[in-house]
């Protein structure tokens, strides 16, 4: 076991740029819009924080199986992978420009890797604008080719850009991922330690890690952290096509699941698996 985990060639402790590069093809990566072109935030060096030259978020251009694909990477280490002006734009940009080549005859496929807190509370409106702008081009993007999203860990992916995962024609996580609309410390925060403890880690797994989200059909893959693992599912999701129905399109189901949630007592990890993992079809 203990060789097997050392030459596993981990996805998690790569960085947003060396993610991008794993997951195309070996010499076809180009990155757009990257850090010598120096476009940083405006507003961080203003509050005293100090800026990144790529605001945090790679733009990768190349194939994955000899198809046109673009790669856009959150830097969950930068800002806890907070969306900004500047990096928003960047994937929107990179979205909207995929979804016109499609326009115009080029099939061009896009991967997002969620890590990320959701808003940048620096930017405020700004970083909501950003993020209506994400949405929009996803649900523009996969009228034309699938768009899959990638939660690896470790930061997880919350706020509003948990609504752009859910908005990807797939999503595929790893066991050590997170998702949700709100991060432990907000919901314990708003609700009470009794609600949701943040310091429990086993708990706060059990409920929006990424085996479990899996389970409760709001994921579509769990795959191991290993870069050859997470690449091959992905390749695989861009092979079957657009599913039959994304996701967003199945809010019935998933308030059906909800209305059988008991509200008055906090759910069980097995709770939510009885309900959604039954109660959603594809």
């Amino acid at each position: 076991m203990s060789a097997q985990l050392l030459a596993r060639d981990s996805f998690i402790e790569r960085s947003a740029r060396s993610r991008a590069g794993a997951l195309l093809d070996p010499g076809s990566m180009v990155e757009l819009v990257g850090p010598f072109d120096r476009i940083t935030s405006p507003w961080l060096a203003l509050q005293q924080i100090v800026v990144q030259a790529d605001d945090g978020v790679v733009v990768a251009k190349g194939t994955l199986q000899g198809l046109p694909t673009v790669v856009l990477a959150i830097e969950g280490a930068f800002q806890g992978g907070s969306m900004g002006e500047v990096g928003g734009a960047k994937i929107a940009g990179a979205l909207e420009l995929a979804a016109q080549d499609n326009r115009n005859g080029v099939s061009t496929q896009a991967v997002i890797l969620f890590e990320t807190g959701g808003v940048r509370l620096q930017e405020a409106n700004l970083g909501l604008a950003a993020i209506a702008e994400i949405q929009a081009a996803i649900v523009d993007l996969r009228r034309h080719r699938p768009v899959i999203g990638v939660s690896a860990g470790t930061v997880g992916c919350y706020g509003g850009m948990s609504i752009a995962a859910g908005l990807c024609s797939y999503l595929v996580l790893t066991g050590e991922a997170r998702l949700g609309l709100n991060g432990p410390q907000v919901i314990e925060q708003e609700a009470g330690v009794g609600e949701f403890d943040a310091r429990d880690r086993a708990m706060i797994w059990s409920l929006t890690g990424g085996v479990q989200r899996h389970v409760s059909a709001l994921a579509d893959a769990c795959v191991e952290d290993d870069t050859a693992a997470v690449r091959a599912t992905v390749a695989a999701l861009f092979a079957q096509g657009a599913p039959q129905r994304n996701r967003s399109e199945r809010h019935a189901d998933f308030l059906r699941c909800l209305e059988q949630v008991d509200a008055t007592a906090p759910a069980t990890a097995q709770d939510v698996r009885t309900i959604f993992g039954k109660g959603v079809t594809s």
